[in-house]
Order: C-alpha cells, then sequence, then structure tokens
C-alpha cells in the first residue's frame, strides 16, 4: 500500500495537495464517470499526482458513500471454449478503466449452476450482470427474470430485444461462409447446427436457410442436422451421421470451429482428406485454427471487441437507469484458409 512522507496510506487529500486542486476537484477527475467535469488540464494534472503518489482508491469508503459495491457479475457458460476469454479480457479491461471489478462465473451450462452463481453475485451486492448463458426466451435463470439490476447479454440476444446485448450479425457472417463455399462451385452444403435455444445456434440456422436461397442453391433436410452444444464430441456426432446420410457431400458448414474440429477427428478416422473430398468452414476463429492441417477456413469475430461493448453498455446503465436497451451487433470477416477447395470433379 502507497505511503506518503509521513509514512501514512496515501489519501485523496494528499493526491489533491500535490496537484494543487481542491479534494472534490481531485475526486471528480479521478471518476471516469465524472471527469468531464473538470478541465482537461486540470485532470491530466491529477492523474499524474495520484500515479507519482501511487494512490489507490479505498473502493470500501467509495461504495459507503455512492451506495454502490463497484463490482460486476460475469456469467460465462464454458470458460474452457476458446471463444469467452478474449470476450472476457475486453469485459475486464473497459470495467477496470472505469474502477469496477468484475466477479466471473463459469456455470458449465447448468442451469441450476447459473442460478446459484447469480444469487451468490447478487448476495454480494454487483451493481449488474454481464451473461453469456441467455437462451432466447429468457435472459436470467427461473424465477430472476424480473431482478432490478442492469444486466447486458454477450455473445447472445433474446428475440424481444428485452435486454441490451452484443453479438456478431451472424446472418451476416453465415452468409459469408455460403458465399464463399458457392463461388468454389459446391451445390450440395451441409450445415451442422448448434443448438437452437441459443440465439447463435437458431440465427446461424436461419441465415443458412436465407444464404442458401440467395445463392440459388437448395437446402436438402438430410443436410442440415442439429446438435446439442457446440462442442467438439457433437461435431464428431453430426459429422459421421451425415456422411452416412450422404456419403457425397462435398462441403460442411459448421456451427462453430469446435464443431469443425469434431469433423476434422472424423475425416481421420475414415480416410476422408479435406479439402480434397470435403471441404470445412468453421466460426470464430479462435485462437490457433489457423495451425491446424488444413488450417481452418472460418468468420472472424471480434471477441475481445464484443466484451468490450458489451461493458460500456452496462456502463452507460450505471450512469443512468432509464438508457434504453441497445441491440449492437459488430461485423464478421471470412478467413480464407486451406480448409476449403472446389469440389472435386
Amino acid at each position: 500500500m502507497a505511503k506518503n512522507g509521513s509514512g501514512a496510506r496515501v489519501t485523496l487529500k494528499d493526491v489533491a495537495l500535490q496537484a494543487g486542486v481542491h479534494p472534490g476537484t481531485a475526486s471528480r477527475a479521478l471518476n471516469v464517470d465524472t471527469r468531464e467535469l473538470v478541465n482537461e488540464e486540470t485532470a491530466r494534472r491529477v492523474l499524474e499526482a495520484a500515479a507519482e503518489l501511487g494512490y489507490r482508491p479505498n473502493p470500501i469508503a467509495r461504495g459507503l458513500k455512492t451506495s454502490r459495491s463497484y463490482t460486476v457479475g460475469v456469467l460465462i457458460p464454458d470458460l474452457t471454449n476458446p471463444l469467452f476469454p478474449p470476450i472476457v479480457r475486453g469485459i475486464q479491461d473497459r470495467l477496470e478503466e472505469a474502477a469496477y471489478t468484475p466477479l466471473i462465473a463459469n456455470t458449465d451450462n447448468d442451469t441450476d449452476r447459473e442460478r446459484a452463481d447469480f444469487e451468490a453475485m447478487r448476495a454480494r451486492h454487483v451493481d449488474g450482470l454481464i451473461t453469456a448463458t441467455a437462451r432466447r426466451d429468457r435472459g436470467l435463470p427461473p424465477g430472476l427474470e424480473d431482478v432490478e439490476m442492469p444486466i447486458v447479454l454477450v455473445n447472445r440476444r433474446l428475440e424481444d430485444g428485452g435486454r441490451p446485448s452484443v453479438v456478431a450479425d451472424d446472418r451476416a457472417g453465415v452468409a459469408l461462409a455460403v458465399e464463399h463455399l458457392a463461388s468454389l462451385g459446391h451445390r450440395w452444403i451441409a450445415h451442422l447446427a448448434g443448438p437452437q435455444e441459443l440465439s447463435t445456434g437458431h440465427l446461424r440456422l436461419d441465415g443458412f436457410h436465407q444464404a442458401m436461397a440467395a445463392a440459388g442453391l437448395e437446402v436438402d433436410p438430410d443436410l442440415v442436422l442439429i446438435g446439442s452444444a457446440f462442442v467438439e464430441s457433437e461435431g464428431e456426432r453430426l459429422c459421421n451421421e451425415l456422411l452416412e446420410r450422404a456419403p457425397d457431400v462435398t462441403a460442411i458448414f459448421a456451427g462453430n470451429d469446435l464443431m469443425a474440429i469434431g469433423c476434422y477427428d472424423v475425416f481421420v478416422e475414415r480416410g476422408i482428406n479435406c479439402p480434397g473430398d470435403v471441404s470445412v468452414v468453421g466460426y470464430n476463429d479462435m485462437p490457433f485454427v489457423g495451425w491446424f492441417d488444413p488450417p481452418l477456413t472460418t468468420v472472424h469475430l471480434p471477441h475481445y471487441k464484443i466484451g468490450a461493448c458489451a461493458a460500456d453498455l452496462l456502463l452507460a446503465q450505471l450512469r443512468d437507469p432509464d438508457t434504453e436497451p441497445q441491440q449492437v451487433m459488430v461485423d464478421p470477416e471470412l478467413v480464407v484458409r486451406g480448409s476449403t477447395a472446389p469440389p472435386r470433379v
């Protein structure tokens, strides 16, 4: 803990004295929510003084003054999924800039655990919640939907738009994938879809139908299989089922990169060449998918930006509880690598 010249803990008054301002001015300059009320040069002096003295705000004292804990709950369904760490990092960086601390819980996609984690966070008086666990028809576990707390959904959204959310434009991302495969000459394209109770699974399947129609291609019902989770084992299971149904399929659009990796496992077992026999496109552009054999063609999402935007929406609600729920969509990009090629003639 930083000490001043007399050996005592550095206080806000010490910072104000060093910067030559009133303690109230120093307090406003150090708070990102009120910094704009202070002259830019004055704010700079205060921040420099705080850094020089090693000043750290006392969150307990700050909370007593504002009736806030300056903590935010973050519910994540599966931290082992490489999709979520950059989202969490974006949330944490933006919250910490505003002097909030995230409390992160991994729910393992279990509704009971999700409810317990939420109750534990509420017992710790979190000021708001960011959750990536929402289903299409609800934002919180049963019985907690009407809780009065700022809540933002990340990588998920509700169909009625009743909660602020930050998601990728999944329909646009799927269109990029289908257009790419169609441009290579593929006509019978399969889709291994994610769970339909999640907005990501539902929107990607809906986008697949729209994109196929836009490309003038027919959707064969036998080439559309729906999984219970966005995981490698489901990708493997669905891919095996697909190849039993349609051994001559030439292209697969997987619900996400993990499901695409499951397809790779099947190809190795069955002696199928990718992309010579079957092309594969994933979704998310997780770290390391460019190092696979073959490197995975996939739809890139700016996960860090998604997390940072979610934190911004929550901070806006904390500043003004009457803020209208915003639905933010970020644009995806197609990253073409070695897992796609024209179908073999």
